[in-house]
């Protein structure tokens, strides 16, 4: 079997002037890149190819065999997909990165390669939708263990891991309510019991949040948001520990949910602003959470950066950026939600985040459309609950049309 990334490759022993050493900005532009490209391309070519042809059958042979590097079907491996997988796998300071055609490709893959039945796994009740559906429903039928605890009690995640198990995944920034862990806590108990730990660090992004730095061996992102942050791709990424990357891309292989050079295309060059866009929708985000702390028809705001948040501290410790998205409830029922989001200007009312324009809407068609009603209530999710993700936009200007907006609430 081929080598399965052969842009991938550890960043021990690198000069000083190595991409590694350079800041989060100049990385999202030159990783994977910094050698000359195919054709003299100042941009990444799109390799449009399914297989790759060989002239010399022992050169084909060689690669087929991991003796070598190279490439012999998309599947395994491409050229383009390949440096979008080293872009991330230096942003988040990992050894091994792959790529997936969806977040949640992702996240199954790494789940379903490395646990098995009769194993035990501890998360917690505030994750992704489709994450939740896969501890509530998928992994439970096939006989793995799944306790989810209080996301916000840390004493009640501790005491869940020591009972022993084989993989802690965790999620901070949660998705949509936005509770932290405290990594460095979770992550050393884990240590301690043996288990694998896996972080979602869509929410954050590496220009604000570095898991692997804490310990965890494995985190993962949702492409499709932050990453590529134009909503014109998807695509998923996993990075961290050689050995268990490896082992999840054998899974990919033959599962085949592998992300397509077009789509690696556009992450790649979405990526070259991520830590300007970044850097936009953290003070925005902060601006537009303080202004709905305060609004008399607002009943609560989720949001890390806020003072008042009750994991404030921590975020403080582990985040360099509170990040573009928040939640809230209007003061309100439904009809008054239905009023408020439908009266928005500026603002696409779709199931996503992260991207240049900001997107609204509530976790019943975004983040937990895949749960019941019963099932959101379950992990405590309000039906009036609106998920709010900034864009790039003028911060006063979101702020006056959210003004305007609550007046019909």
């Amino acid at each position: 079997m081929a080598d399965y990334s052969p842009a991938n490759s550890s960043a021990n022993g690198e000069d000083s002037m190595s991409i590694t050493s350079q800041k989060p900005s100049t990385i999202a532009v030159w990783a994977g890149e910094e050698k000359p490209l195919a054709f003299g391309a100042a941009q990444v070519p799109i390799v449009q190819s399914a297989p790759f042809a060989y002239e010399d059958m022992d050169e084909w042979a060689a690669v087929a065999l991991g003796q070598t590097e190279g490439y012999i079907y998309s599947r395994n491996t491409n050229p383009t997909v390949g440096v979008f997988e080293e872009k991330c796998r230096i942003l988040e300071g990992g050894e091994k990165a792959i790529a997936f055609a969806s977040g949640m490709a992702a996240i199954s893959n790494t789940l379903l390669s490395l646990l098995s039945p009769g194993d035990r796994v501890v998360s917690i009740k505030d994750s992704y939708g489709g994450t939740s559906r896969l501890f509530m429903d998928t992994l439970p039928r096939m006989q793995i263990e799944v306790d989810l605890v209080d996301t916000s009690d840390g004493d009640a995640i501790d005491a869940a891991i020591a009972k022993g198990c084989k993989l802690v995944y965790l999620e901070t920034p949660t998705n949509p309510t936005l509770k932290i862990i405290d990594l460095d806590r979770a992550i050393r108990a884990a240590k301690a019991q043996g288990a694998v730990t896996v972080v979602d660090n869509t929410f954050a992004t590496p220009i604000n949040q570095r898991p692997l730095e804490f310990g965890a061996d494995l985190v993962l992102h949702s492409a499709t948001k932050y990453l590529g942050g134009h909503d014109d791709a998807m695509g998923g990424v996993l990075i961290g520990r050689e050995d268990l990357v490896r082992k999840v891309y054998e899974h990919r292989e033959i599962c085949g949910a592998v992300l397509s050079a077009f789509s690696a295309y556009l992450l790649l060059r979405g990526m070259k602003t991520l830590d300007l866009r970044v850097k936009k929708q953290n003070e925005t985000g902060l601006a537009v959470a303080r202004f709905l702390n305060q609004h008399p028809k607002v009943a609560s705001v989720f949001y890390p950066g806020l003072e008042t948040h009750d994991k404030h501290d921590v975020a403080k410790r582990q985040m360099s950026g509170f990040g573009g998205m928040l939640s809230f409830s209007v003061d309100g029922d439904f009809d008054a939600l239905k009023r408020f989001v439908g009266g928005l200007k500026y603002v696409h009312r779709a199931a996503s985040l992260g991207s240049v324009n900001t997107l609204i809407g509530p976790p019943s068609v975004t983040s937990h459309v895949e749960c019941t009603a019963e099932q959101r209530a379950a992990l405590g999710i309000s039906e009036t609950l609106l998920r709010y993700s900034c864009g790039v936009e003028d911060a006063d200007d979101l702020i006056a049309q959210l003004d305007e907006g609550l007046k019909s609430v």
